[in-house]
Order: C-alpha cells, then structure tokens, then sequence
C-alpha cells in the first residue's frame, strides 16, 4: 500500500485532468522559495501555449483519440514501455509472439543484437511488423548511440561507419555546427537500419571531473544550449527522433545513478541560471523526449524524491513553466537509484502518477507491468492518466518517418 504523499500525488494528477477537460488555463508555479521567485527567470517562452502544464487537448483529437479509445487497457499500458528485446525473447512459449501480449511501445537494442546492416536492417522490419499486426501503431525502435564512450553501432567495423568522438571533443572545439554534423551523421546511418529514435543528446553540464565528463558538452550553459539545439535539428533533419538527457541535469555529480541515489543541492533558481538552459534549448529545437534522470534535488523541490517521479519537475516545471509537450520519458528503471529504494510493481505507476509518459528498461518488466494495471484497478492511477500518456506517445508516432 502506498502513503500519505502518493495519495497527494494521485489527488493532484485528477486535478489537473480535470482542468485539462474543463478548459482551465492556470499553471502550477514550481516549487521554490518567495525570494527565489522574485529572481527566477521563467521558461514560459519556450514552446507554444500548453494547458495547464499537463496534457494538449489537441493530442486527444482525430486519429489519437480513435486509436485510444479502440485498445484496451492492457494495450494501452503495454505501450507506455520501452525494453529490450530480449524481455520479449523471455516471455515467449507456446503461446506465440509475446508481442501479442504485450505489445510494448519501444524495444531498445544493445550492441550484441546487431551483427550486420542486412540482419539488422532485417530484425527491425520483422519487429516492426510485429507491433502492426499487435496493436496496429507502429514501434519505437531505439538505440543509444551519442558517440564516444556511447556507441552500440559505430563501435562495429561490420558497418562501415566512423565514430563521431565524445561530445567533450566538440564543446571543447566550440563549433556549434561540428555538434550538429554529427548529430547528422549519426541519424543518417541509423535511420539507414531503420531505426527511428536515438536516446541523445546528452544535455548534462558537467565540471569535468564527473562521471558525464566525456558525455557532456561541458559546463558552458549557452555554448552547451546551442549544442544540444543544433543535434536535436540534426537528428530530426535525418527522420531519427531523439531524446535530451538527463533532466533536469546530473552533470557535476560525483555519484553515478547506475549504482545508488545521487543528489544535487542546487536550488530552483540555480538550476533556472544553469543546467535547465540545455533542456530549454533543446525543447525549442523541437525535441520529441525528454529523458528525466533519477536525480533527487531537496533544496529545489523540498524532498528527496527522485525527479524521475516528481510532478515538481515533470508536472510545475517541465510541463508547465518550460512548455515542453511531447514524451515525458523515464531514465532505465533498473538503475540503483531506484532499483533499491521502490518495489518494481509499485515503481512504473509511482512514475506514471509524477507525470511520466514511457517507462525505460524496468529490472522487472512483467512485475512493473502487472503493478501499473493494479494500480489502476484499485484507483491509485487513473485511466484518464495512461490515456494521457498513451497521447503523447501516439502522437509522436503519427510523426515517424
């Protein structure tokens, strides 16, 4: 059973639908201190107009409201996840494709599952076209390649195409325009394969000394900014949907969420003047995700909640002060820094309720699944919620090229 603050959160979440239905127009203010507020510089700018920091009405309208409105609920959860395909390789029996039954909304490959252009390029129409002859909406194919230290295709010579380097390589050269090139090549040769979304770029600002050091633009907030913009224009000029990472910024931590909690002691304003600035560029680029990290920040939101799970930031800040209205994505769920501290079946609808969209790499995908399906059972997570997030991933879908 959950307490006390995930029935605030729960009560919050219909709130907020509710004024979605009803047509209010008011936003939350992040939290945040009145002598903070009298300084902060706001976001507002940035996007067009969003209703009430949550959901656009305009996503619920045509095709996406028919398409939701013909699944069923385990359908629709099924599609707020992305895994590997080894997940479904695992589920599978004499029942036939697992797909069938959990017909998820993205696989994410590991290196070891492409062994050449041809199988890969085959792999991924044959999984393709199991999503369609599942659900009848098509399969976010995913892979993490940002180049470097992060490579799942280039680090193959059996593709015949180079490595980028490491992003602290290009912000160290300060050419914008390198940083956009390579975001370019990069989605050239994977939507080549067929792949449609690539987890990057990186908009982490790190010290240099942190464990994104190489990963990360560098610690400049506007060079940075204008990095992250060109690849977000890079990648989507290719036809690759991206996702801008690590939200709100886990650059400049020693720990690594991989392995345990991770902490950062800026305050809202702090953040406002530093690590937003990269997201905010690139969600004006027209960034289709944001990954949110696993980062608890008590001195901007008042609690260690993890910001993967905080409407704090996905709900007042990113929604609302940032206007950002795509997909709301989650960092791996099988991370320490939440592995060790939520139950697997209570972590994915404890992240759905904060105001995430997609589910990333559960450590237990069909425990995660099953508990977001109870959740909504026993009315902890409302339907009107998953159709939310189902919304934001259908619509992105109706973009892929």
């Amino acid at each position: 059973m959950r307490g006390a603050p995930h029935v605030t959160t729960l009560i919050m979440t219909l709130a907020l639908a509710l004024c979605c239905i009803v047509g209010c127009s008011s936003t939350q203010a992040p939290s945040e201190t009145s002598s903070e507020s009298s300084q902060s510089e706001s976001f507002a700018e940035v996007g067009d107009s969003y209703t009430n920091g949550y959901f656009s009405t305009i996503a619920m309208t045509g095709e996406v409201a028919k398409t939701i409105s013909s699944m069923t609920l385990e359908q629709k959860v099924a599609q707020l996840f992305i895994v590997e395909p080894s997940v479904l390789d695992d589920l599978g029996g004499d029942d036939g494709d697992p797909m069938q039954r959990y017909p998820v909304g993205g696989l994410l490959f590991p290196a070891y599952y492409m062994e050449s252009p041809d199988q890969t390029r085959a792999m991924l129409s044959e999984m393709q076209q199991r999503s369609q002859d599942a659900v009848g909406v098509p399969l976010f194919l995913c892979i993490d390649e940002e180049g470097g230290t992060v490579l799942r295709v280039a680090s193959n010579p059996a593709f015949g195409v180079y490595d980028v380097g490491d992003m602290a390589a290009i912000g160290a050269t300060g050419d914008v325009e390198a940083a956009g090139n390579a975001a370019s090549y990069i989605g050239s040769y994977l939507h080549d394969l067929g792949f449609n979304v690539d987890l990057a770029p990186v908009a982490d600002l790190s010290n240099g000394e942190d464990w994104m050091a190489w990963r990360s633009f560098g610690s400049d907030a506007d060079l940075t900014s204008r990095m992250v913009a060109a690849q977000v224009e890079g990648f989507l000029n290719e036809g690759v949907l991206c996702s801008v990472k690590h939200f709100p910024g886990i650059g400049g931590i020693d720990e690594d969420s991989h392995e345990g909690r991770i902490y950062s002691h800026l305050s809202m304003n702090e953040f406002r003047e530093g690590p937003l600035k990269p997201f905010a560029a690139g969600i004006e680029a027209g960034a289709p995700f944001v990954m949110v990290g696993h980062l608890s920040t008590p001195e901007a939101t008042g609690d260690d909640v993890p910001a993967s799970l905080s409407p704090a930031w996905t709900v007042d800040m990113l929604r609302g002060e940032m206007g950002f209205k795509g997909i709301v994505i989650v960092d791996s769920l099988g991370m320490g820094a939440v592995y060790d501290r939520y139950s697997q079946y209570d972590l994915g609808a404890l992240c759905l309720e904060g105001g995430a969209d997609m589910l990333l790499n559960p450590a237990d995908f069909p425990q995660m699944y099953q508990g977001v399906l109870d959740a909504v059972e026993r009315g902890e997570l409302s339907e009107a919620r998953i159709n939310e997030a189902l919304a934001h991933v259908l619509l992105a879908k109706s973009k892929l090229k």
